[in-house]
């Protein structure tokens, strides 16, 4: 934990804010484990879905994906149609923590690796995200974490120093990126670690 005054706090999106899980979809579309375990771990992998979080179009990669693995046609459009299903609800406490921030009045922002055109069917539904102030989506900007050319960005939209602002990721990646670009950081594991974070800050 830093001394250092904290004037806003960032937010990472999948697995600090909302659950995401490839398989809550493809589990409901086979019975069969084998072939659940083979699209989990080569046809529809994050790593491939990372292309769509670094701004190549569905359109494109789709298509691609069903010529090199035609007899997965289905779960391939469904990743495509059905993402939402990835997204099985709020990781438990942390949109508490927003909330409690918001009435604090520390400004709140956000970094997301995020496909443009789901982020697109998603946002719209979840309303903790008018309590941000500004969210940078790297699907839209085609540049995702952990480049550091995404933290450069996301600064000079938010308005604030690094050095002054808190980032929340999971990824250890993302989080010594940021640590490498100036950023004051906090490695999530669950919304209690992060409460006593917070708490011992003094934002909450």
């Amino acid at each position: 934990m830093s001394d250092r005054k904290v004037e806003a706090v960032v937010f990472d999106v999948g697995r600090v804010l909302y659950q995401w899980q490839l398989s809550a979809l493809f589990e409901k579309m086979t019975d069969n484990p084998a072939r659940l375990e083979k699209v989990l771990g080569e046809v529809v992998t994050e790593e491939w879905h990372f292309l769509h979080d670094a701004g190549r179009p569905l359109s494109q990669m789709v298509p691609e994906r069903i010529a090199l693995y035609p007899d997965f046609a289905e779960e391939i459009r469904a990743y495509a149609t059905r993402f939402n299903e990835t997204i099985p609800g709020p990781v438990p406490g942390s949109h508490a923590l927003v909330e409690r921030l918001e009435a604090a009045g520390v400004p709140l922002f956000a970094i997301t690796n995020f496909g443009a055109e789901f982020w697109a069917g998603f946002r719209p539904h979840e309303r903790i995200f008018d309590r941000f102030i500004d969210i940078v989506v790297s699907g839209e900007e085609r540049i995702a974490k952990p480049d550091p050319a995404i933290f450069a960005l996301s600064a000079s939209r938010f308005g604030h120093a690094p050095g002054a602002m808190l980032f929340i990721d999971d990824n250890p990646a993302n989080i010594e990126a940021a640590r490498g670009c100036g950023w004051q950081v906090h490695h999530f594991t669950d919304a209690a670690s992060l409460e006593r974070e917070l708490t011992g800050r003094g934002l909450i």
